[in-house]
């Protein structure tokens, strides 16, 4: 029930996202909710810190840039 209703959150947030992305985000919520995770936790420390949040995630982001890059050329070869 909880990952219905995350899903479902998590689809309403990214409304205006290409389909392309909400698929790859989807997709790392279903098959590696650990580096999400991971993620939200820095980017809430480094709020913490006083970095705003679009700075925080950016900077998160690129520290798992090459573990977004293999996810993504996973899925692509899985098509």
């Amino acid at each position: 029930m909880f990952k219905f209703l995350a899903k479902k959150a998590m689809q309403a947030k990214m409304k205006d996202l290409p389909p392309e992305q909400r698929e790859l985000i989807m997709t790392l919520m279903e098959e590696h909710p650990e580096l999400l995770q991971k993620i939200q936790k820095e980017v809430k420390e480094k709020k913490k810190q006083g970095v705003d949040e679009n700075t925080a995630s950016m900077q998160v982001m690129m520290k798992y840039k090459d573990d977004f890059q293999k996810i993504m050329m996973k899925q692509m070869s899985k098509k």
